[in-house]
């Protein structure tokens, strides 16, 4: 493994996971949503989907032939279903990513876990709406990994890395 995207809807582990194989494997570890959303001096700007294609493909180009990309799935994002060697979709089942976003949201308030955004109640909001998004659209998902054949992993739990080579 040496280039792997890590997909999964939000609360899936996504980013535990990348924190773990980056730190295991050493191999460098990018967070999509900061690649679509670039902090500026004046603030979080959001790139367009072309801006958003360069930084991965400069990203790719420029490093050691070896990264983790983690996010949700995106439009501008299908360059990393080709360019991977492993994608690993991150499954948990439904009540758990319920309430870790819940949980999440909670710590973000509390000021106990950072993130990159307004932890207001429209955010927790959008976070459940999505998930529900995912899980109405998931046969159109799941039709388009087949595509990927033996690139794909299936896991339901982010802190497991058992399935390594």
């Amino acid at each position: 493994m040496k280039k792997i995207l890590i997909i999964g809807i939000v609360a899936s582990g996504k980013t535990t996971m990348a924190r773990r194989l980056s730190a295991t494997l050493h191999i460098p570890w990018y967070e999509l949503d900061t690649i679509v959303h670039h902090q500026t001096p004046s603030g979080r700007h959001k790139r367009t989907a072309d801006e958003q294609v360069s930084v991965i493909k400069e990203i790719d180009l420029n490093g050691d032939g070896t990264w983790i990309f983690e996010g949700t799935d995106r439009e501008s994002y299908q360059c990393l279903f080709e360019m991977a060697d492993t994608i690993i979709f991150l499954d948990p089942p439904l009540w758990k990513r319920h309430i870790r976003i819940f949980v999440r949201f909670v710590r973000q308030k509390l000021g106990i876990e950072a993130c990159h955004y307004k932890p207001d109640f429209t955010m927790l909001r959008m976070m459940y709406k999505w998930t529900r998004d995912f899980e109405a659209n998931r046969t159109s998902f799941e039709a388009k990994l087949e595509r990927y054949g033996d690139k794909v992993v299936r896991h339901s739990d982010s802190r497991s890395l058992d399935f390594v080579r």
